[in-house]
């Protein structure tokens, strides 16, 4: 992974809001999907494709009824970046495309 400078709280601010239903614990973002072992596992090894490709990962769990992703910049000092948005976003276009159903935060 390049270089990249971590974000500050305003422009972090800015981009959660732009990756609706992710939300922040401490420097990592996270999501949960609903879907079932089997769709999971493929839903990562899809994920994983993309990571390999862009070279930035995610922290993953899987669940029997669902899969949890947290990402933050580990070159960065485990702080958050722009890349970190950037696979939020493909990894909801993949999610979508496994039929997973987004667990959002109340």
């Amino acid at each position: 992974m390049a270089d990249l400078p971590p974000l500050t709280e305003q422009e972090i601010t800015e981009q959660l809001e732009a990756v609706p239903g992710w939300g922040r614990s401490g420097d990592e973002i996270t999501r949960t999907y609903g879907i079932r072992y089997h769709g999971g596992v493929a839903m990562i090894v899809h994920v994983a494709d993309v990571e390999r490709l862009i070279g930035h990962h995610a922290d993953i769990d899987l669940r029997w009824d669902r899969v949890r992703f947290g990402i933050t910049t580990h070159d960065a000092g485990h702080r958050l970046t722009e890349a970190d948005f950037d696979l939020a976003r493909r990894i909801d276009a993949i999610a979508a495309a496994h039929e997973a159903r987004p667990l959002d935060r109340a």
